[in-house]
């Protein structure tokens, strides 16, 4: 008896587990334009931040999508195509996206912490120079840099550095160290104000998707109330949030337009998670290199933004995190041999002709590392030309090159930002359209019902 109500429950929890992974099917013969991704799956707290994060790591472009929930259910159909604005070909990319999405709670493992790594996580107060000194006491404390990853934002910097001890290759475990490794640290975010208070470090004990990561260190960091010292008004930065609360279903609508760019999708569905709140339906439209965005949310408690304080909250929340990765500057690439100070000397040498690093991204692929650099003047202008030159032939100029993002898939033919008379729409008047556009795309889809 006990052997078969054993086996009762273990069949009982295979039908659960299978009841509740996620369906996923990839079509390309629907629209002409882009692959359709479609994933059904028992509604959970952040299911919708995991199947954006799957597309958004493997550096595709969400050009529509329509999110939908209905009682225990949801709904995800994303409209996707890769960097150059084509539809999805390559069977491997398919087939990653098929086993990801399907695997439910399981992140892209490039993206995490591996075992034999020590994440370090540092918040503090940027200025020139900064990073080439933390890289220089890293190198110092024997510490090999495995990658990096380093937000700026309103006169503030974020980091996850992924490190192994340069002796052994090993994570780094003597407790000594790390706490040497971590004051050494502190004092240098510190700087010369002496504001222990701002500046933080941390060994990282749990394994989190980096990106995400860095979003909440910068909302615990409480970058979004931060005025910056000259408001950018530079495409890049300027956004249109609004919340407005819908009564008769009890949501409140968060509307956003701005311009579109990589992984926009993953900051602002990251920052609503974070944040507690569960989106409920949702569509997401790009034209002309412009997004619109439309989310249906409540609180994970039921309620939606209950105040004009909670309200202007979300709104400086989500602006925050549509800045934090639209960094303005000139994108340099460093391609060479990976060996001891090389960051170190790298960013000293940016340091010393006056350029100030904005963003940047490290990591090491079979002995070579792989780095990129946004960097603009200290006073966050346009680097002159002569500056990148002198900079790039004391680095190498085989090994540092200037890049361009391709623009193909995020903006129109003209290379521009659509106006209002191209997209036929106000900015006011996008967000407001979007609330019918939610409602009649996700019945005629069949993903809701008719309250009418």
């Amino acid at each position: 008896m006990e052997f078969r109500r054993a086996s009762s429950l273990d069949e009982y929890d295979k039908l659960v587990i299978r009841m509740n992974t996620p369906r996923v099917v990839i079509d390309n013969a629907v629209c002409a334009t882009a692959t359709l991704v479609k994933v059904d799956s028992a509604r959970e707290h952040g299911i919708l931040l995991e199947a954006v994060q799957v597309l958004t790591d493997l550096n595709l472009c969400i050009k529509k999508a329509y999110i939908a929930s209905d009682g225990r259910w949801f709904m995800d159909v994303f409209h996707v195509t890769d960097q150059n604005g084509n539809k999805l070909r390559d069977e491997s990319i398919l087939s990653c996206i098929q086993r990801s999405l399907a695997t439910s709670n399981e992140a892209s493992p490039t993206s995490l912490c591996a075992p034999d790594e020590t994440a370090l996580e540092l918040t503090g107060t940027d200025r020139p120079g900064l990073l080439s000194e933390v890289f220089a006491v890293l190198a110092e404390l024997r510490c090999s840099v495995v990658n990096a990853t380093v937000w700026t934002h309103r006169g503030r910097i974020a980091s996850v550095i992924h490190v192994k001890d340069e002796e052994s290759g090993s994570p780094i475990e003597d407790t000594h160290k790390i706490s040497c490794i971590e004051d050494r640290l502190r004092s240098v975010l510190k700087g010369d104000s002496g504001d222990i208070r701002s500046a933080k470090t941390a060994v990282a004990m749990d394994v989190t998707h980096t990106e995400r990561r860095l979003h909440q260190l910068m909302f615990a960091d409480r970058d979004y109330e931060r005025i910056p010292a000259e408001p950018s008004t530079s495409p890049s930065t300027t956004s249109s949030v609004t919340v407005q609360n819908c009564l008769d279903r009890g949501y409140s609508v968060v509307g956003v337009q701005c311009k579109d760019r990589p992984k926009l999708l993953f900051d602002i569905v990251c920052t609503l998670t974070d944040m507690q709140y569960v989106v409920f339906h949702a569509t997401i439209y790009t034209h002309y290199g412009e997004a619109f965005q439309e989310f249906y949310i409540r609180h994970a408690d039921g309620s939606p933004v209950n105040s004009e304080a909670e309200k202007r909250r979300v709104i400086q929340c989500l602006r925050a995190a549509i800045e934090r990765r639209a960094t303005e500057g000139v994108k340099l690439e460093l391609r060479t041999s990976d060996r001891r100070g090389l960051l170190s000397e790298v960013t000293r040498t940016f340091r010393e002709n006056g350029l100030l690093v904005t963003r940047a991204e490290v990591s090491t692929v079979d002995g070579q590392a792989v780095n990129t650099f946004y960097v603009s003047t200290a006073a966050g202008n346009p680097v002159d030309p002569k500056t990148i030159e002198s900079v790039r032939s004391r680095v190498g100029v085989a090994a540092l090159r200037v890049k361009e993002d391709a623009p193909s898939s995020y903006q129109n033919c003209n290379g521009g930002r659509a106006t209002d008379a191209q997209t036929g729409l106000g900015g006011g008047a996008v967000l407001l359209s979007l609330g019918s556009l939610v409602w009649r795309n996700l019945y005629n889809l069949g993903l809701i019902r008719s309250y009418s």
